[in-house]
């Protein structure tokens, strides 16, 4: 009878230091109070993101640096580790699986030209020879040079030119290339 009384005791004080170990003693000492940051996503980044998603570029880009010794990040020069406040202002979070494409948690930074995103979009092998992303035609439109005149056409090289045509990106390309240049890790995250 004392056997059953004593597994009976251990079980309950197993379980005892369990439950304080892993919820109530994590509860006293994290701070509960979290600041309100503004990360001052604007509608355009937020479309963005969405369009990121959609056109799948997740499957060939990933958005984490990797801390020393567990790659070739840094030599790279694609930036710091990625911390998780990185990742505060992105729902939902694209990590990312694969490399095919390099990391781009911190193009922003690294390539902070509005118009070589642009031109990168339409046509990768115009700005990187032998690059292996595809094109992404559809977010843009390919106009008479006299037709909308406010707006102006990518620029370009030579032998990716349509004689008498311009190549005008539409709102959801600007808005992808907003969210692109968005992605800057150069200072840490927000302690």
């Amino acid at each position: 009878m004392i056997r059953n009384w004593i597994l009976l005791f251990g079980i309950v004080a197993m379980f005892s230091a369990a439950m304080v170990g892993l919820t109530i003693l994590p509860k006293l000492v994290i701070d509960p109070r979290v600041e309100e940051v503004d990360f001052g996503n604007t509608f355009e980044i937020v479309q963005g993101h969405a369009i990121y998603v959609r056109e799948g570029c997740i499957y060939c880009h990933s958005m984490q640096v990797r801390p020393e010794g567990f790659g070739a990040d840094a030599q790279r020069g694609w930036g710091r580790a990625s911390e998780v406040e990185d990742y505060r202002n992105l729902t939902p979070h694209l990590l990312g699986t694969m490399r095919t494409g390099p990391d781009l948690s911190n193009i922003g930074a690294r390539q902070p030209s509005e118009d070589w995103h642009l031109t990168h979009l339409y046509q990768p092998r115009s700005v990187l020879q032998g690059s292996i992303m595809p094109p992404f035609p559809w977010l843009f439109e390919v106009v008479n040079e006299d037709a909308r005149p406010g707006r102006q056409g990518i620029n370009l090289p030579s032998q990716y030119q349509i004689p008498g045509k311009k190549v005008i990106p539409t709102d959801e390309a600007r808005y992808l290339v907003a969210f692109l240049l968005s992605l800057n890790q150069e200072t840490p995250g927000v302690d």
